[in-house]
């Protein structure tokens, strides 16, 4: 096989020659591929010329095939804007070379044999309908030498070999941030490791609730009213800055680095559909932690399918009465406002129906978590996440003032919630990141630590590569986040690529505190060590803010239509 007149050996250098050449032209023939799967599941689900609903859900294997397969497409075109990038720069250094190669050799030959959209789930090209003609469109010469060539046991190794070497480095690697971004998150990381990994363990073992005094130290450092304009008392931050936090603080704990998303879902709430005088209550009271919000959406029998919610909210007078069952509600005890989403249009069924109350409430306890009237629950037992806790919340004529209704406006509460989904995928991304990073952060000290046989485990190629993957995959998941974050602060529309931010984030941070479990052998599954919390804590990313099941649907809806 030969580029550029070069042949390779197995004496081809650990770093590919041209690598960046190389990258560049091996996107052509991957959104060939892509295109060409658009083509062919486009067949498979369309009726009379147009879209089918019933035929994606007959047809759901190769449709989420295509989902996860443009998702590799932008992971790896953000790859190549990352490594350009870094080059302009003169910073494009060994590590990121390995890093780049490695993603770009990995994901290509996935492509191709067969992509892992779950661990006991893939995709392959003939999935979703392409001939052996049409995936052979992908094997040019550039993207041949870098399946063969670029995730090479020689390139892993010398990766994890350059890491040990620099394992105060905050990213494993140069993120490609400007100096704003990074002088962020140095002071996140420094708070989070003094301040939340050294009782985060035992936090999650006792299944305590975040102390109060971390919240309070997070909101002197403005972390609740990060995005929220300046003009209404927040700091009027980037949303990528909104991802370096939540990424620093998630790599201590994620029930840190999720007390955000709460404030987050409800000042986009309040800034895209309030009313002016909603707006003036509710941001600066947000902004400065004086009211920790929660939202209220999800009940008992319907998940994902918001649009069947059956709490309704009746007018009594001016005001509100609420009656019906919620559940998953994070962080609900000492709370003092819930965003609840409930019918209150009649003999309605579906979305149309549904708006949104800023219902306010007392805060309770790890006690006693609920003291108003007409409002009631209990903490719901869970695996790991635990440091906000979940609970059920029942609503027996819980009166809402009548100026609480979002926008004023009845009907508009689905509408409203979608406005939010692109600021929250995307943080939910950043929280996989920092889990995926704390995974990694353990296993790497354990295996550099841990000896067997005459040596310590990272000297194992097979642990090296594990650690090597992970390096790799955290920066493509972190590649992608900023991305959209990027999309974000621009106000380009970004649900599809927040979508793809979180699907391929919650998967890597699965995989990462899976392997890192594995690196810690039968010590891994003992309580006392941080690996079990963290693999735990990982697992939940794949399922809230959009299962991963139906996050692949929503962004094959939007490549189809």
């Amino acid at each position: 096989m030969a580029h550029d007149g070069q042949d390779l050996t197995l004496d081809t250098p650990v770093i590919l020659p041209n690598l960046l050449a190389l990258t560049q032209s091996a996107l052509a023939p991957a959104d060939t591929m892509l295109a060409a799967a658009k083509r062919t599941v486009a067949d498979l689900v369309s009726h009379n010329g147009r879209v089918s609903g019933a035929l994606i859900e007959q047809n759901q294997t190769a449709a989420h095939g295509l989902a996860w397969l443009a998702t590799y497409v932008e992971a790896l075109r953000q790859m190549q804007t990352w490594a350009d990038r870094l080059s302009d720069e003169g910073a494009f250094g060994e590590i990121e070379q390995l890093i780049h190669q490695i993603a770009f050799g990995e994901y290509l030959w996935q492509m191709y044999g067969g992509l892992p959209m779950t661990q006991g789930e893939f995709i392959r090209p003939q999935d979703m309908g392409l001939s052996q003609e049409q995936q052979a469109l992908l094997m040019t010469p550039e993207v041949m030498i870098l399946t063969h060539s670029g995730n090479t046991q020689a390139a892993r190794s010398h990766l994890v070999e350059l890491v040990r070497e620099r394992t105060a480095e905050a990213t494993f690697g140069n993120a490609g941030l400007d100096d704003e971004l990074n002088m962020i998150r140095d002071q996140f990381r420094r708070y989070s490791t003094e301040r939340v990994e050294p009782d985060a363990h035992e936090w999650h073992l006792k299944d305590e609730l975040i102390p109060m005094e971390i919240i309070d130290e997070l909101a002197e450092m403005g972390v609740f009213g990060l995005t929220i304009p300046e003009e209404h008392g927040g700091l009027g931050m980037s949303k990528a800055s909104m991802c370096v936090v939540s990424e620093e603080l998630s790599r201590g704990y994620i029930g840190v680095g999720s007390l955000g998303t709460r404030s987050e879902i409800a000042a986009e709430l309040i800034l895209a559909g309030g009313t002016e005088d909603q707006k003036a209550k509710w941001l600066p009271r947000l902004a400065s932690g004086e009211t920790l919000p929660t939202a209220v959406f999800t009940e008992p029998n319907t998940g994902s399918d918001l649009g069947a919610l059956r709490t309704r909210a009746i007018r009594d007078g001016d005001d509100w009465v609420v009656n019906g069952n919620k559940t998953w509600i994070t962080h609900a005890a000492r709370t003092h406002m819930m965003t609840v989403l409930a019918r209150t249009v009649p003999d309605t069924t579906d979305y149309r129906g549904l708006s949104m109350l800023l219902a306010e409430k007392t805060p309770g306890t790890d006690e006693v978590p609920f003291v108003n009237d007409g409002l009631s629950g209990g903490e719901i037992e869970v695996l790991g996440y635990r440091g906000m806790k979940e609970y059920t919340v029942n609503f027996d004529d819980f009166h809402v003032k009548g100026e609480n209704l979002l926008g004023d406006t009845e009907g508009q509460g689905f509408k409203q919630l979608m406005q939010t989904f692109e600021s929250a995928r995307i943080q939910t991304a950043a929280r996989a990141i920092g889990v995926a990073q704390s995974a990694l952060d353990q296993g790497l000290k354990y295996a550099e630590d841990r000896k067997q046989f005459g040596k310590a485990l990272i000297s194992f190629p097979r642990v090296s590569s594990k650690l090597a993957m992970m390096i790799v995959e955290i920066m493509v998941a972190r590649q992608l986040t900023y991305f959209s974050a990027w999309e974000k602060d621009n106000d380009r529309r970004c649900d599809l690529e927040a979508g793809m931010a979180k699907l391929l984030g919650a998967r890597i941070a699965w995989a990462a505190a899976d392997n890192a479990l594995q690196i810690h052998g039968g010590n891994g599954f003992a309580l006392e060590y941080k690996i079990s919390r963290i693999l735990c804590d990982a697992r939940i990313l794949n399922i809230f803010e959009g299962a991963g099941e139906i996050q692949a649907q929503v962004i094959a809806r939007r490549l189809l239509n």
